[in-house]
């Protein structure tokens, strides 16, 4: 089926009233276990990547991969950097063929923020790309510890109303209590926020932190207007404790086989995330 710009898959999400899962890839293993889980669930996907995968495999030599395995797997699909930390990042995955893109200058000052992210958009607009922002700070857990976003990181409504109209962006990512990382205690939404973001902003939602988010929650996020959930820290826990457990046994040492096995795992969390997200079926 080949690739599409993300605000395609996004908008019939928010449409629809259910979330378009976007699942880190590093490799042609994950991509393919990610495309063949969609493929078989007939729900649409969104495979991202970014600074912390790079130093395995630059953008060209992903995408190449990428749109090679969506034409054998007949699902929409967009390939999309995550975080990307400047221009020139967004400027190569452009080139390389990446039907969307993330700059994320969260940190800067607000104007600042607006200017880089106006340029993104102009970077994108000949390829028909999608661009992410995002505005206010997620912020990340470390992987033993969970300290929530302090309020002054969270999203505002109306500046986030004013972000979405000065950039241009396709798609927005908002803080709401959500982070990187592993939560060792529940995440604290705020529903009442994200429901004011959404009476103000007309583009489509992205929660970033997906996973270990109670289901419930993530459910509830979703009616209120979130489009889009990234999911990263479960497949890397997935395929860390899959080849831990296989050479703690002694079992599969020859590592193409304990990758193959520990793919299983990858796509068992892949398929939850799509049922979670309500994207089964809408392919």
């Amino acid at each position: 089926m080949g690739l599409a710009p993300m605000a395609d898959l996004l908008e019939r999400a928010s449409e629809h009233g259910y979330a378009v899962p976007a699942f880190c890839v590093w490799n042609i293993e994950t991509a393919e276990t990610v495309l063949r889980a969609a493929a078989a669930a007939k729900s649409p996907v969104i495979l991202l990547n970014g600074p912390g995968e790079f130093a395995l495999v630059r953008p060209a030599d992903l995408s190449l991969v990428v749109r090679a395995l969506s034409t054998r797997y007949p699902v929409p699909a967009a390939l999309h950097l995550d975080h990307g930390r400047s221009l020139a990042e967004v400027q190569e995955c452009l080139a390389a063929g990446y039907t969307s893109v993330m700059l994320d200058c969260s940190s800067q000052p607000f104007s600042e923020n607006v200017k880089q992210l106006q340029q993104a958009v102009a970077l994108a607009v000949p390829s028909g790309a999608t661009v992410e922002g995002e505005i206010g700070r997620i912020g990340a857990n470390h992987i033993e510890s969970n300290g929530a976003p302090p309020a002054s990181a969270l999203t505002d409504p109306d500046e986030a109303a004013a972000y979405a109209e000065q950039t241009g962006v396709g798609a927005l990512a908002i803080a709401i209590g959500n982070a990187h990382g592993h939560y060792t205690k529940l995440p604290d939404l705020d529903f009442a926020r994200l429901a004011a973001i959404r009476e103000r902003v007309h583009v489509p939602l992205v929660l970033h932190g997906g996973s270990d988010t109670p289901a419930d929650d993530l459910r509830h996020a979703i009616s209120l207007g979130i489009a889009k959930v990234n999911v990263a820290t479960e497949l890397v826990t997935a395929v860390r404790n899959s080849l831990l457990a296989q050479w703690n046994a002694g079992e599969n040492l020859w590592v193409p086989m304990a990758l193959s096995r520990a793919m299983r795992d990858v796509a068992a969390v892949v398929e939850k995330w799509i049922h979670l997200t309500d994207a089964a079926g809408r392919a």
